[in-house]
């Protein structure tokens, strides 16, 4: 593939950090392979590059991103270089992030599965205090005038559940609802017995589809909608994709350049339009 053909990856996730505080059975961001991250020369040096290539959007994620020691930083250099900026967090240490940095970050996404914080501790995302944490974060985040998302991954513990009152609660501008993936590497020995059918995570969509008549409805994605679909990049600054159930990563994106690295998997812009990754995200 040529420069000249290459696909731009308009909205890059770059999960610049493996560790987390949480121990969510069906993450497929675990890096169970990969030791270590960017310097953060190197990380602010990549962000020029996906400038330079032509990104516009900039996921920071994880892990947990809050926890990277100079996320602050890396976050006032994305918006510096005129990136959209997007956090996507379980709330670790958001409250800090956003005291110094507020101005800098144009959405917040919040992992919630579940209004019940029963569910949510049984699905690994900590001991039971999740929603109302991310209660006080969504309120904070829509007090600084900042774009809220929400994240839902579906699953065997909560696709019967209605979540029709905390959405209209938390009221999200963007609400993203996943079906649980496996991939080998990262969540195997742990996702199993949380894997639904497509027809399970359906059913989850529809139960909310009527939330769309008050902006609030699910950007739907099964298994197959999420695969190619997504710039991603690991710790050590690799292009990475989901192939046959398991990543398989680049060369380093500073060593070979965007357009070479992006190659070497199988992301498709076309997916991500039909995904609906493309929105009015400038805000």
């Amino acid at each position: 593939m040529t420069q000249a053909t290459a696909p731009v990856p308009i909205a890059v996730n770059f999960h610049l950090y493996k560790p987390c505080n949480y121990r969510c059975r069906f993450c497929f961001a675990t890096y169970r392979d990969i030791d270590g991250h960017l310097p953060l020369a190197d990380a602010k040096a990549l962000l020029r590059a996906l400038r330079e290539a032509g990104a516009e959007k900039l996921n920071f994620a994880g892990g947990e991103p809050t926890l990277h020691p100079q996320i602050g930083e890396l976050v006032a250099e994305a918006k510096a270089l005129g990136f959209v900026t997007t956090l996507i967090t379980n709330g670790a240490r958001l409250d800090l992030l956003l005291d110094h940095h507020a101005h800098q970050i144009d959405w917040v996404g919040i992992s919630v599965d579940s209004g019940i914080e029963q569910i949510q501790a049984e699905l690994g995302r900590g001991r039971g205090a999740h929603v109302e944490r991310s209660r006080r974060h969504a309120a904070r985040v829509h007090a600084l005038g900042i774009g809220l998302k929400l994240n839902t991954v579906v699953t065997a513990l909560n696709w019967q559940e209605d979540m029709h009152a905390l959405l209209r609660e938390l009221r999200p501008a963007r609400w993203k609802v996943f079906q649980v993936l496996a991939i080998a590497g990262q969540n195997d020995g742990d996702v199993e017995p949380l894997l639904i059918d497509r027809a399970s995570f359906r059913a989850f969509v529809d139960r909310h589809q009527d939330l769309a008549a008050e902006g609030l409805g699910p950007v739907a994605e099964d298994n197959d909608a999420m695969t190619d679909s997504y710039a991603m990049i690991d710790p050590l600054g690799r292009f990475y994709g989901n192939h046959g159930g398991r990543y398989v990563y680049s060369p380093p994106i500073l060593e070979v350049g965007v357009a070479a690295a992006l190659a070497h998997v199988d992301f498709e812009v076309r997916r991500l339009i039909e995904r609906g990754g493309l929105y009015l995200w400038r805000r």
